[in-house]
């Protein structure tokens, strides 16, 4: 497309511009000479633009980081590295849910993060990503009633090994996010902030926190006065105010306080 000179590209409409640009099929010459446009609305589109290529290198950086973090338990690259996270610790209601991923030697998807730090609309798409990439996965759910009878602590646990359990095949080594886990015929290792550091407990907690969240959607439609399509059970304001006004549901966490201190 670029001849020389600004020409060609100076005959386009923004329009035309932001569709070159969006798909990535200027060249470095090309952008360079788009930056000599003095239009208001492509310096504008250049500045997006750039913005949006910054990102995206952070996220390659990033990722490639969870890979390398990954690698480094692995003896060699045909070994499997399971990743477990959970999702729900916190909440007055709802259950807590744990994954389990074993992801394929080559792997990809860039922009990958602790679940907490992506869109709802991101983790949906990751999601889809990861369950049709993943060697094996497995998704748990502990209720809340297990939860009041054993404490979140103990609760979380199960989730996480009933998760590694109900994987298929045998990993060689697994990565758990902050929680001690052993007796199993394989070494594990427990990882203070593992989602925001392993490849593998990154896409757990994805699979993990969607899971969560459509459960508590569903549990919303049931119960529309506490709001838990928007808090996913955390205690929120509106939340304890519907606690106050309606009581609890068979979904909450008698064990939790404030629940735990009001008179039920």
């Amino acid at each position: 497309m670029y001849n020389g000179d600004e020409t060609i590209l100076e005959k386009k409409t923004i329009k035309d511009i932001k569709k070159l640009l969006d798909q990535n099929q200027l060249t470095e010459e090309e952008l360079i000479a788009l930056k000599k446009d003095k239009r208001k609305g492509v310096q504008s589109l250049i500045r997006s633009y750039e913005k949006k290529q910054a990102a995206y290198k952070e996220q390659k950086l990033h990722f490639e980081t969870l890979l390398a973090f990954d690698a480094g338990y692995k003896s060699n690259i045909f070994q499997k590295v399971v990743g477990v996270d959970e999702a729900g610790r916190g909440p007055l209601a709802g259950p807590v849910v744990a994954a389990a991923v074993i992801l394929p030697r080559r792997f990809s998807l860039i922009g990958l993060n602790d679940s907490k730090q992506l869109s709802e609309k991101q983790r949906e798409t990751f999601y889809e990503h990861i369950i049709k990439e993943a060697e094996s996965y497995a998704i748990t759910v502990v209720d809340n009633h297990v939860i009041d009878q054993v404490n979140i602590y103990q609760a979380t646990k199960k989730a996480m090994i009933d998760a590694l359990l109900q994987i298929d095949g045998t990993p060689d080594v697994a990565l758990i996010d902050a929680m001690e886990i052993n007796n199993f015929p394989y070494p594990t290792h427990a990882i203070v902030k593992g989602d925001e550091t392993s490849v593998s407990i990154a896409a757990a907690s994805v699979l993990a926190k969607v899971t969560r969240d459509r459960l508590m959607n569903d549990i919303g439609a049931k119960y529309p006065a506490y709001q838990f399509h928007s808090n996913k059970g955390y205690g929120t304001k509106e939340h304890i105010e519907a606690i106050e006004e309606h009581g609890i549901t068979p979904y909450h966490r008698r064990s939790f306080a404030p629940i735990s201190k009001m008179s039920i």
